[in-house]
């Protein structure tokens, strides 16, 4: 029987996890997916009620006005994981899953192979495939969550069964990052000269690439072998004021990235030098070129922020959920009509392109030991992370968040996420996770059916076959990214306060996020604090592979940052919940005022008995 409700939840505690030996008593098979009956197929497609059903479209298109009573408005059914949707508001609900994923999934792997320090500065064609491979795997490993397979005669599952999209996880972008700056500096990666002969810069190096995914692929088995421990061992090991912390740390890491994008550019001309090749952002050789921070470089990346602005106020529940793509569509055009975006990028893509164009041939795999650390620890946030998004996804979904099923949904999504992992590796992309931007989807269009995800998938695949949609992305200005990525990445430090404003801030909480933010968030500001006490200048590699590991962790804000906190939330001994005080306290007083009661009769007694004493004297 389902565990699909059709009332809004109502607030519950903190879920009980418990793992049941035996899943005898619980029958799974209808969280798995299964194939349409040939009736279902031919009411969907050949009936109108099939197409349409009974659907208020204009819900999705009716603008928001500020100042308005809209209570009184209809809302619009609720379509839960496996009621019957009509094919066209599957295709549109669809369509809006794809809109509000497309700017997370593109947005990592537009960093990672751009230019500047810690990135790879990758040509053009390059960096056009690596956008379509990532919208590709991300349809890809999506499918895989949702349809949820059982794993043959065994009680586990690999997917969710929820409507759970998956993209590629910034939670890597800074170890890669530091691996990355690491990997130039001992010569890995090659230097050279810019065209003017004079201007040193980082050349290419697509080596750095092969080496992280590689690394990657054998980092993700912790993930994939921790999801058959029980959820409730995780919780407590990674509780919300490790995980809370992390996340935090990671946004705000990556606020200063886009930041730094939007005033021009994170290649060599942010250093903004006085002269040479890199005096202006992007170079000398770009369309109307500026220094580094010029007005018109705020003002494009304004132009997006502010467009985002507006249509949160003003827009429809179907703009609101692409806001971001809206933003990026307005700030491209105005880059275009005003001579910044270089068209020719467009025209020199290919049509169309798929997985393994550009293979290990271009991106030759190896094992990078000294990222091996940093690379763990960011796996199992990703594991604890995916935990949480799971979790949310079924309580927007209007499942149960606690029992049997639930436990076995956690179960296979941190499985899913953990292959997907190192599936999208072999995808030549950046590990992938379970993205939250589809639960205010579904929590505002009242839409969690399987179908909705289904088109998703398709959508972000044939994005990504037609290769001239993910450079549309490379024709876009630094400073119109910049705008873009800046509030995307301030979603992500939002979301880690989120996760810590569950906590009770008790003394010990408190404790704990102030050691682990004064750190962590340090090296966010300034990576290389912490990196010069920690040298190797001898010849066993062993020893040299531990320094470039301890530096570039040490170069990690958030792996600094979770390394403290999991280590304290360890050691700390639990505090005792105020209301538990007040009980004491109560309880001491009542005590203490019968105690009193009992000594002040005593003592009149005794007093009464004196006086009787001296009576009969």
């Amino acid at each position: 029987m389902s565990n699909e409700i059709t009332s809004a939840p109502a607030p519950t505690e903190a879920p009980a996890y418990e793992v049941r030996s035996s899943p005898a008593h619980d029958d799974l098979s209808h969280t798995a997916g299964s194939l349409p009956t040939l009736q279902a197929v031919y009411e969907t497609l050949f009936t109108k009620d099939g197409w349409l059903g009974d659907y208020d479209y204009g819900f999705l298109c009716m603008p928001t006005i500020p100042c308005m009573n809209r209570k009184s408005a209809r809302q619009p059914p609720f379509f839960g994981l496996k009621t019957k949707l009509p094919a066209l508001l599957a295709l549109v609900m669809g369509f809006q899953h794809a809109l509000a994923m497309i700017a997370g999934v593109v947005t990592p792997v537009l960093i990672m192979s751009g230019p500047g320090t810690g990135n790879m500065n990758l040509d053009t064609a390059t960096r056009s495939y690596m956008l379509s491979a990532s919208l590709i795997s991300s349809g890809i490993l999506s499918l895989i969550q949702i349809t949820r397979f059982r794993i043959f005669s065994t009680k586990y599952y690999i997917g969710t069964g929820l409507l759970s999209v998956v993209g590629t996880s910034f939670n890597f972008v800074p170890t890669f990052g530091a691996m990355t700056t690491r990997m130039y500096l001992t010569g890995q990666c090659p230097t050279g000269l810019a065209p003017d002969g004079v201007t040193p810069v980082q050349l290419p190096c697509p080596e750095a690439w092969g080496a992280f995914l590689g690394t990657c692929m054998l980092c993700s088995l912790i993930e994939i072998l921790l999801s058959f421990l029980p959820p409730r061992i995780m919780k407590n090991l990674f509780p919300p004021v490790v995980t809370g912390v992390t996340v935090f740390l990671i946004g705000a890491k990556l606020i200063g990235t886009g930041l730094t994008q939007w005033a021009g550019g994170s290649g060599p001309c942010s250093a903004m030098p006085a002269e040479g090749f890199f005096s202006v952002c992007p170079n000398l050789g770009a369309p109307n070129a500026a220094p580094w921070a010029s007005p018109q470089w705020i003002g494009l990346g304004f132009l997006v922020f502010m467009t985002i602005m507006f249509v949160e106020f003003f827009g429809s529940p179907f703009m609101r959920n692409a806001q971001v793509v809206i933003g990026l569509v307005v700030g491209l055009i105005v880059a275009a009509a005003t001579g910044y975006a270089d068209v020719s990028t467009l025209d020199s893509a290919p049509t169309v392109t798929f997985l393994w164009v550009k293979n290990f041939s271009t991106f030759p795999l190896s094992i990078y030991a000294p990222a091996i650390i940093p690379l763990l620890v960011t796996y199992i946030l990703t594991m604890v992370e995916a935990i949480g998004d799971v979790t949310a996804s079924c309580e927007v979904s209007r499942l149960a968040v606690e029992g049997r099923e639930f436990e076995s949904r956690i179960q296979g999504g941190v499985l899913a996420d953990g292959l997907g992992g190192f599936l999208s590796a072999v995808m030549t992309n950046s590990p992938m996770s379970v993205f939250a931007q589809n639960n205010g989807i579904i929590a505002l269009t009242r839409c969690a059916n399987a179908s909705a995800g289904y088109m998703c998938c398709l959508f972000l695949i044939l994005m990504g076959i037609f290769s001239k949609f993910g450079t549309l992305f490379l024709m876009i200005p630094d400073s119109v990214l910049g705008g873009m990525t800046t509030f995307l990445f301030a979603n992500v430090a939002s979301s880690g306060m989120r996760i810590l404003a569950f906590l009770k801030w008790t003394r010990r909480d408190r404790f704990i996020v102030s050691a682990a933010i004064s750190l962590g968030l340090g090296v966010s500001l300034i990576p290389n604090a912490l990196t010069h006490f920690v040298s190797y200048t001898g010849t066993s590699t062993v020893l040299q592979g531990l320094a470039d590991s301890a530096n570039i962790i040490l170069s990690t804000g958030f792996c600094v940052g979770a390394i403290i906190a999991i280590i304290l939330n360890q050691l700390l001994p639990e505090d005792r919940p105020e209301a538990k005080e007040e009980e004491i306290a109560e309880g001491v007083r009542q005590a203490d005022t019968k105690m009193a009661a009992k000594i002040a009769a005593e003592m009149e007694e005794a007093a009464s008995g004196e006086k009787a004493d001296m009576k009969h004297l």
